[in-house]
């Protein structure tokens, strides 16, 4: 991979710096997380689909995330097993094309899913008793097929203005996947097209996300202060709680992660926080649903109930 060329072949991975011991012991870390990730967010679907009691918008919304969490982990994370195990560092062209098609198309979904998430808790909390009408499931269905169109669109555009770059010396990655702003460093094009692309989906899945939680989350709030009775209030912050936990630890990250200005010294920070987000955001969703909503621990005790009567 010498002189000049258009085209490549593979890129090398750098990732950490470990010894071979260190890469075993993260291997068996890595793959007990992953393995609870599926095991967790399996539940949560599981749960969803068998009791009928859960099949409302917001479980119903619920189930999505749960797939893209799933969906997310498993498009960087095995190849990252392997090479881990295998002590090697190459990924071919091809695979990483489609890593950067997969890990921006399903956090976009994600986070497109949790601005429809707060528009469902929103409605339910201050339009109740129009709940039903503008929450059905025909809204829903568009709601959650927009969610995935506009995340695997703006991935595609993405990865295809990638593709016209043309590259040359060592494509030496300085991540553990390939994270499309880190691909860019290597190229030998100019990349202020990509750039300003990427400042725009940030905008649009970000910035604009973030602004229309917080609003729907100021009227939710309020609309809470003046409910009643105390019984309803304590299930009005405890559903919403949930949902902003996890909002909360997801745009954390990703503003750290893509919103600030870049700079040499802070790539190791940051595979740091995408290696947490990477394993610690897709477990965080199942085990906040599971251990602060009362409707999915009461379904979790039916389904082990009719286990034991058979």
């Amino acid at each position: 991979m010498e002189g000049n060329q258009s085209w490549v072949a593979e890129f090398i991975l750098l990732g950490f710096q470990l010894s071979e011991d260190m890469e075993l012991l993260l291997f068996a870390i890595f793959i007990l997380l992953y393995a609870f990730n599926l095991l967790a967010n399996g539940m949560i679907l599981g749960l969803i689909s068998l009791d009928r009691r859960l099949h409302t918008p917001m479980y119903y919304f619920l189930s999505h995330l749960a797939i893209t969490d799933v969906a997310y982990a498993s498009s960087h994370l095995p190849n990252m097993l392997e090479n881990l195990v295998k002590h090697k560092k190459t990924i071919s062209y091809f695979s990483c094309t489609m890593q950067m098609v997969s890990y921006l198309a399903f956090a976009s979904v994600e986070c497109l899913t949790l601005v429809v998430m707060s528009y469902d808790r929103f409605v339910a909390i201050c339009h109740p008793l129009q709940y039903t009408v503008i929450m059905n499931w025909r809204v829903c269905s568009f709601l959650a097929i927009a969610c995935w169109a506009c995340g695997f669109s703006l991935a595609i555009v993405q990865v295809s203005l990638f593709l016209r770059l043309p590259f040359c010396g060592p494509q030496k990655v300085n991540h553990f996947f390939c994270e499309i702003r880190s691909v860019l460093k290597v190229t030998c094009g100019e990349t202020w097209i990509n750039d300003i692309f990427l400042l725009a989906d940030g905008v649009f899945i970000l910035i604009a996300p973030i602004s229309l939680v917080l609003v729907s989350y100021m009227r939710i709030l309020w609309a809470i202060l003046k409910i009643q009775s105390k019984e309803g209030r304590k299930k009005a912050f405890s559903t919403c709680s949930s949902h902003l936990c996890v909002v909360g630890f997801y745009f954390g990250i990703v503003l750290m992660v893509y919103m600030i200005p870049d700079d040499s010294n802070r790539e190791e920070p940051q595979k740091i926080l995408f290696l947490f987000y990477t394993f610690f955001n897709p477990l965080l969703n199942p085990l906040v649903y599971s251990l602060r909503n009362a409707q999915v621990k009461a379904a979790f005790h039916r389904a082990l109930q009719k286990r034991t009567t058979l």
